[in-house]
C-alpha cells in the first residue's frame, strides 16, 4: 500500500520478468479516506498523523491481510510540500514498513528526502524498499 511513492514500488516490481508470480495486487492510497477503507485505523491517523511509522505499519499489515500475502509494504510521507489536509507530521521524512505475515513482524525504516524533485525523492524511497525487502527475503 503506497502513498507518496504513487505506485512506484509496484511499478519497479513489474519491470522484472515473472513479476506476476510475486505481485498479485497493489494499491495507492493518497487520501486518508482510502487508507481507512483499506483498513488503516482512523484513530492511528488521528493520534500519530498520516505521516508516521504507525500509519505505515497499519498500511503494511492491512495490505498483507487483504491480499493474504507473505509480505506487505506500507509507505507514507511528505515529499517537498505542505499537505493542507494533514498539517502535522514531519516534513521530508518518508516512513516505510515491511510486514512479514509468517512471523507477525514489522521491519520499519524512515528516510529523510532532500532532493529537489519529487521524482528523485521517490526513487530514493523505492531503492531503499527494494534493498530492505531483498535483505529480509534472502536472510530467511
Amino acid at each position: 500500500m503506497e502513498s507518496c511513492t504513487g505506485g512506484g514500488f509496484a511499478n519497479s516490481i513489474t519491470n522484472i520478468e515473472g513479476a506476476s508470480e510475486v505481485l498479485k495486487f497493489s494499491c495507492v492510497t493518497y487520501s486518508n479516506e482510502y487508507k481507512i477503507k483499506m483498513g488503516v485505523s482512523k484513530s492511528v491517523i488521528d493520534k500519530y498523523s498520516v505521516y508516521s511509522i504507525q500509519t505505515a505499519m497499519e498500511m503494511s499489515k492491512n495490505i498483507s491481510k487483504f491480499t493474504n500475502s507473505s509480505y506487505g509494504i506500507g509507505v507514507t510521507g511528505k515529499l517537498n510540500r505542505v499537505d493542507k489536509n494533514n498539517l502535522y507530521g514531519s516534513n521530508n521524512i518518508v516512513y516505510i514498513s515491511i510486514y512479514d505475515s509468517k512471523f507477525d513482524k514489522f521491519y520499519n525504516y524512515d528516510l529523510e528526502v532532500k532532493k529537489q524533485s519529487r521524482r528523485e525523492n521517490k526513487e530514493l524511497v523505492i531503492d531503499l524498499i527494494e534493498k530492505k525487502l531483498y535483505e529480509i527475503v534472502v536472510n530467511k
